[in-house]
């Protein structure tokens, strides 16, 4: 059975950083994005698509780094009173609180999944059925959500991108649950 986590926890792992060491990369395009809008808006007409288009590639940086963010330890924890806690009694906090993130997270998929199938057109009650069909071709989209910018880009792009991202933190939420009921059983991750 520790074999089977541990296979879990490094195949988990390395997806998440892999993902997480290729996103750190995308605040460089956002600074590029902002700059080009100064320097659009101060020489030529400012462009349209700059800012959303920002907001866009700082949802991924976010969504996608997070599971990272995780594994490497470099969420914002209160350490009043956790940093004197003994290595056992940080592990049991850890597992208890990792399942109620894990369970946030699955509200916040599903609001994602439901949101998603209403950008795509589908207005029933449904959504999981429509995506999946969607993925495997059974179900036809519809009208496309737009953004009510001047620019108006197509909004499902970053809603599959939020899904995605959860997917990966929920995953990454199981590896550190594994790492702590490791921990607890005396083992060394």
């Amino acid at each position: 059975m520790q074999g089977v986590m541990r296979g879990y926890i490094s195949t988990v792992d390395a997806v998440n950083r892999r993902i997480g060491r290729f996103v750190m990369y995308g605040i460089f395009v956002l600074m590029g994005i902002l700059l080009w809008s100064s320097i659009s808006k101060t020489f030529f007409l400012p462009s349209l698509w700059t800012l959303e288009m920002a907001q866009f590639v700082m949802v991924g940086y976010y969504i996608l780094g997070g599971p990272y963010s995780i594994q490497m330890g470099s969420n914002v924890r209160m350490d009043l009173l956790y940093g004197e806690w003994n290595l056992r009694r940080k592990a049991w906090f850890d597992l208890a609180t990792v399942l109620l993130l894990i369970f946030y997270l699955c509200v916040l998929l599903y609001g994602a999944v439901s949101s998603t199938a209403y950008s795509l057109g589908y207005w029933g009650s449904e959504p999981v059925s429509f995506l999946a069909g969607v993925v495997f071709g059974t179900e036809e989209v519809g009208r496309l959500e737009r953004s009510p910018t001047a620019w108006r880009p197509y909004i499902w792009p970053i809603k599959v991108v939020m899904i995605f991202g959860m997917i990966l933190m929920i995953l990454q939420c199981f590896s550190e649950f594994l790492k702590d009921v490791l921990r607890l059983t005396g083992e060394d991750c």
